[in-house]
């Protein structure tokens, strides 16, 4: 004999048809629908009132029981919060009892930045064999690296974006908000290496667009080409495969950061719209300014 669905199962299934109406991403609804169904099995034949945060702290403390990690248990936990709002919407219920236990606080995961020796070591010297356009390759990384631009601005610049006289590159940044920025002389030189290439090129393939970077057959490049691009010369040049586009930015500021630059001249750099994004790169080199202050600082150390 079937065994019927428990209160908690059946606003399980109704709380998962809501979601798919509304257009909720797959990977949520399959998140959600898997750690649902674990809180229900938990919770058996508990209605609603019987469920408070008391017993919401036993069901994660049962979630490490079964070994999950922190980041599984956070998940979990949003899932049950979500429910609940969706509860009190309906009328279900009046209280969230979720909201009042705390999220399990997850380590800081920094991303991994190159050093300043790592970076140059890259882009000095001829680029490997992998590089199916050097030219264009070489300006790629030297614009993601010495701009600090994000990946899908750099493919959207033009060729009238550029100003030579001034060394300085119009970027369309996100809200289609515009701001200018500087590039040295590495990416000049880049520069003008490699404009007579892509002007052969496009004769060749009897193409014209404004496009600065183009790929092989003369249309713009792509996003995800930039990325394979980056990697494999990254990786042939000894860095990590975890390296890509948005590794190069984020070595910008750090690089700045480090040899003194102003914190909010690299938000204006950035294109951040606000500090607290780019204060993210204080932590990033916290290490290294703990080493030159303690090499430096008259202060720094007690007298023996």
């Amino acid at each position: 004999m079937k065994q019927s669905r428990t209160t908690v199962e059946l606003a399980t299934d109704d709380f998962l048809r809501h979601l798919r109406e509304k257009n909720a991403s797959p990977h949520t609804i399959k998140a959600y629908a898997g750690d649902l169904d674990v809180f229900a099995g938990y919770i058996g034949e508990r209605g609603w009132g019987t469920i408070d945060h008391i017993v919401i702290r036993g069901f994660l403390a049962h979630l490490y029981d079964k070994g999950l990690d922190k980041t599984s248990v956070a998940r979990a936990l949003a899932a049950v919060r979500s429910l609940y709002r969706w509860l009190a919407q309906e009328g279900v219920v009046e209280q969230n009892p979720a909201k009042l236990v705390s999220t399990p606080r997850l380590a800081k995961k920094l991303p991994r930045v190159p050093t300043i020796e790592e970076v140059n070591n890259v882009l000095d010297g001829k680029m490997p064999e992998v590089a199916s356009f050097p030219e264009r390759d070489r300006l790629l990384l030297e614009l993601l690296y010495g701009c600090g631009i994000r990946n899908s601005e750099l493919v959207g610049i033009n060729l009238d974006d550029i100003s030579m006289s001034n060394e300085a590159i119009l970027i369309r940044g996100k809200g289609k908000k515009e701001r200018f920025v500087p590039f040295g002389g590495s990416a000049s030189e880049a520069l003008v290496n490699y404009l007579p290439w892509r002007q052969q090129l496009l004769a060749t393939v009897k193409k014209s667009t404004p496009a600065l970077l183009v790929n092989q057959r003369g249309g713009r490049i792509t996003t995800r080409s930039v990325g394979r691009i980056v990697k494999r010369i990254a990786v042939a040049k000894g860095l990590s495969p975890d390296v890509h586009p948005h590794t190069l930015r984020h070595a910008f500021g750090t690089h700045m950061l480090e040899e003194g630059a102003d914190l909010r001249a690299i938000q204006e750099l950035l294109g951040h719209e606000r500090l607290a994004t780019t204060q993210r790169y204080t932590q990033l080199s916290v290490r290294h300014m703990m080493e030159v202050y303690d090499q430096t600082h008259p202060r720094a150390k007690a007298k023996a």
